[in-house]
């Protein structure tokens, strides 16, 4: 059984290599990284002791443009976890047509229990530890788990006062006014309902009155929701970490935020049963949206899955055995490469906005990224029902083929 996040990547990405196939070199590039940086943070704590913390910036490949990727907080982050996500993030990249390659950060923190003060002192002298390997044409970091844009403006602050200049495309995902591109709060949440949009079409289902389960109601989650409400979707289940509602009838987006805004999570919502995230995902439903953590779907839980399709918010919720059970069972899942990649596709927005320093409307910002994945769709779609292969498998087939196209094509240094 594979749990760990690094084996699924790794697995994922041997099973497709094989079947392109790549020849042994690209493969060996491929399986490896180009750089892991590993950083102590010293930082005074407003009770005036010193703590150091450890960050991580992981580097997967850049054959098709700068590294790109998000930063998380999280008290459980490993570095294997970030080799996953940042792998993924080149596959991500590379099949949207966005020309970055993948990376991925972060420290192992608890943010929740951190003062504004100590977070703004720890991003800093982050920042500052990984300057010598981020830049606007090197590697540009984003939000992630438990980051914000207030994050990204620290980050920005700090890399342009040690830089002796303002330099806004230095990460994306930052405040409107300081470089930051209309519609990039949003976009992931945007994209994965435009994504199920785009599938329904060919599941022959309904958008009005389609029920959707979101785990994981979060900055992703809550959006996917806001969005398919509008839609004419009907969200019928939704949970934080602390567990999650479900209402057969529907649950109003409106509500939900203004009662986790005042109470911090879902327990007693009005009208609604309360259950773990783990019998969330069991509940019947037209579409369930893994939003939250990787590893959520797993061989224990595939076979008491009720949805007719999956549309993966979160990287990496699905375990390897997972989607062999769930593909033996003709139930569809679009992976999160296609599904989620609205946040990187809109983030590339905002770097090339920032490089111009001419910026777009939000209108023009939406349509834009709805075409990118409407087409990414189709393109993996068609060659899903070519080849016979899952959402997943053609997806990744596309993205690796084209970093190793970019591989070939710029050779060996030296």
């Amino acid at each position: 059984m594979i749990s760990d996040a690094w084996e699924t990547a790794l697995a994922q990405f041997d099973q497709v290599s094989k079947r392109i196939p790549l020849s042994e070199d690209i493969h060996q590039v491929l399986r490896n990284f180009d750089r892991m940086l590993t950083v102590s943070i010293p930082i005074r704590m407003d009770n005036g002791f010193l703590r150091v913390f450890t960050g991580f910036r992981v580097q997967h490949n850049a054959a098709r443009g700068p590294y790109k990727g998000g930063i998380r907080y999280h008290p459980e982050l490993t570095l294997n976890n970030l080799k996953a996500l940042a792998m993924e993030m080149t596959w991500k990249c590379s099949l949207v047509g966005v020309p970055f390659g993948g990376a991925k950060g972060g420290i192992i923190c608890n943010p929740k229990t951190l003062s504004k003060g100590e977070l703004e002192r720890l991003t800093r002298r982050y920042t500052y530890a990984i300057m010598p390997i981020i830049g606007t044409e090197k590697d540009i970091p984003a939000p992630d788990v438990n980051t914000n844009e207030q994050v990204m403006a620290w980050i920005m602050d700090t890399y342009s006062i040690n830089n002796g200049y303002y330099t806004p495309g230095i990460v994306t995902g930052k405040p409107v006014n300081i470089g930051g591109s209309l519609g990039r709060t949003h976009a992931t949440g945007l994209g994965i309902a435009y994504t199920i949009a785009h599938a329904v079409k060919y599941k022959k289902m309904n958008l009005k009155n389609l029920k959707v389960i979101i785990q994981g109601y979060g900055n992703v989650g809550s959006a996917v929701g806001k969005f398919l409400n509008e839609m004419g979707c009907r969200v019928v289940a939704v949970s934080s970490s602390k567990g999650g509602i479900y209402n057969p009838r529907g649950l109003s987006h409106t509500a939900l935020i203004k009662y986790y805004k005042e109470n911090g999570s879902f327990d007693r919502f009005p009208n609604a049963e309360g259950m773990t995230n783990e019998s969330l995902l069991e509940l019947p439903c037209d579409v369930l949206v893994p939003a939250a953590m990787s590893n959520q779907i797993t061989e224990e839980n595939a076979d008491k899955i009720r949805a007719r399709l999956i549309v993966e918010g979160a990287n990496g919720p699905t375990t390897v055995e997972a989607d062999q059970r769930l593909a033996k069972r003709k139930i569809p899942v679009i992976p999160d490469i296609l599904a989620n990649a609205g946040g990187v596709v809109v983030s590339y927005f905002e770097w090339v906005q920032d490089a111009q320093r001419y910026f777009w409307s939000e209108r023009e910002v939406n349509e834009k990224l709805k075409n990118i994945l409407d087409c990414t769709y189709e393109e993996v779609h068609s060659l899903s029902q070519e080849k016979k292969l899952s959402m997943r498998t053609a997806a990744m087939t596309i993205a690796v083929k084209r970093v190793a196209a970019a591989i070939s094509v710029r050779g060996l240094y030296p």
